[in-house]
């Protein structure tokens, strides 16, 4: 029996409600399309996905933006690798910011990092600046394998923590999430994943329209990270104390950066990604063999599914092989009627449209989230309160990932999600 006599109705008339019900509540996530000039790009001279040109990266609007404090918090910024992350996130034009100290293992990229920042002070180590009393919050943006340990060091040493994705990586990620959860939770300092997917237009509405009820609780979501070669571009190798093509991107268990994709449940719903089967695709690429990355990493391709804590599934995929294929997006579909005049009305008295940001601030890269991600994180510490993607939601988007590559491991075995929450 085929799809259209399954279901009832026609392919076409399937395709026309679906794109209704997408016009009703939200859209789909951020696929981008051709490049800016100055995006940064790969080996090849490929922009790198996330960087690509799109409407909401062109101008910010400070329109209806309200200050919440005229404090500035001290803040020190760490990496200007690969993406130049470091200065990507409009740090140093934020209005209740001062960035006071810039740190990059490369002299040179920590100079180009200074000066894109308008900062004379530099330190030649993260660890270095994390000793500097005067910080009072910390940006990482370095190598991934990095992350938790820089955040962890940071917040013992009384810093809130803004963190590049992903929150934990590698073989030692599930102890490494114990650490930084204890960490958060002894200091009593913010911690906050800058998961991008969370600003993109379709997900951050249908955030909203989530809270004010009108999906019900979620049946089915999917999220998807598709960045063709990311297995192959070049990065920090601890080896050498250089960027090179042998670094921790080589051979990236592509579940191991899952957030752009589980992102997509646990950015709307708040809620909880609780076990996974996961199946992987071995890689036509030489870099993803198992004998040769360090990681003995065999698949280009991993696709989960999910249970959440509402009792739903979540598909979620991550793929570095698929030529056609790129971006991060996502869908979610709830137990309520989303189509009908009733529901529209609903919707239309919610407030969808991402906040306006304060003068200086630029939406930025990866569907204009980067400088949302930023004002969240100052906002969160200027209010002292939980911002959002906080440890417990960092932690589940992350976690899901790493266990899923466990169970690709053992070929589709169920396997529970470690779960946090502050």
């Amino acid at each position: 029996m085929n799809k259209e006599q399954h279901t009832g109705f026609t392919r076409r008339e399937f395709v026309g409600m679906t794109g209704a019900a997408f016009a009703a509540l939200g859209v789909a996530g951020f696929a981008g399309r051709a490049g800016a000039a100055d995006a940064p790009r790969d080996a090849q001279g490929n922009v790198i996905p996330g960087f690509e040109g799109n409407e909401e990266a062109v101008a910010a609007s400070d329109k209806g933006w309200t200050p919440v404090s005229d404090r500035k918090i001290r803040v020190g910024i760490a990496g200007y690798g690969l993406c130049r992350f470091g200065a990507d996130f409009s740090f140093q034009t934020h209005p209740n910011v001062e960035v006071v100290a810039v740190t990059d293992l490369d002299p040179v990229r920590c100079a180009g990092l200074a000066a894109a920042c308008n900062c004379e002070k530099t330190y030649p180590s993260c660890e270095e600046m994390i000793k500097d009393d005067s910080i009072e919050a910390v940006y990482i943006a370095t190598d991934a394998p990095s992350h938790a340990r820089l955040a962890i060091m940071a917040l013992e040493h009384g810093k809130h923590v803004a963190s590049a994705v992903p929150a934990v990586f590698g073989a030692n990620a599930l102890e490494d999430a114990e650490e930084l959860y204890k960490a958060v939770k002894t200091s009593g300092r913010n911690y906050m994943m800058y998961e991008t997917s969370c600003y993109h237009r379709g997900c951050y509405a249908w955030r909203q329209q989530y809270q004010a009820g009108l999906f019900g609780k979620l049946v089915y979501s999917e999220g998807e990270y598709y960045h063709r070669g990311a297995a192959h571009l070049r990065g920090y190798n601890p080896r050498t104390g250089k960027v090179d093509g042998n670094g921790w991107r080589k051979g990236l268990v592509p579940m191991w950066y899952p957030t752009h994709a589980t992102g997509y449940y646990v950015g709307v719903s708040n809620g909880r990604l609780t076990e996974v089967s996961c199946l992987g695709m071995p890689s036509i690429y030489p870099n993803l063999q198992p004998d040769t990355n360090d990681y003995g990493n065999p698949f280009g391709t991993e696709v989960a599914l999910l249970r959440t804590s509402e009792g739903g599934m979540a598909r979620m995929a991550v793929s570095w092989d698929m030529p056609d294929a790129h971006g991060e997006q996502g869908r979610v579909y709830g137990q309520k009627e989303v189509n009908s005049r009733a529901a529209r009305r609903q919707a239309s008295k919610v407030e969808t449209a991402k906040p306006a940001l304060p003068p200086g601030v630029k939406p930025s890269g990866h569907g204009g989230s980067h400088g949302h991600l930023t004002t969240e994180f100052i906002d969160s510490i200027l209010l002292n309160r939980k911002p959002l993607v906080d440890v417990g939601q960092s932690l589940n988007m992350t976690l899901a990932g790493v266990m899923a590559h466990k169970s690709a491991l053992k070929d589709g075995e169920w396997l529970k999600i470690p779960q946090y929450e502050l």
